[in-house]
């Protein structure tokens, strides 16, 4: 499964990432009025959140066990 690392001290709550996720990864917490990764298992790797970002407090890091990769000829 994916990971999705979000640095709240960096993040200013702007909430580009939450208004860039067409899967819908993300819930806004009112109380903190920041984003909350909910759904990190329905993340598709378009990595639009992390460049959404304006201080870089996204990071998409994509799991790539169990990809099948074909040999090289």
């Amino acid at each position: 499964m994916n990971r999705i690392e979000l640095d709240f001290e960096a993040c200013t709550g702007c909430g580009a990432c939450f208004d860039s996720c067409f899967v819908n990864v993300f819930r806004w917490d009112d109380g903190a009025g920041k984003p909350v990764i909910a759904y990190v298992e329905d993340c598709v790797e378009c990595n639009k959140c992390e460049l959404a970002c304006p201080v870089e407090a996204i990071r998409v890091i994509p799991d790539y066990a169990g990809v099948y990769w074909p040999p090289v000829i």
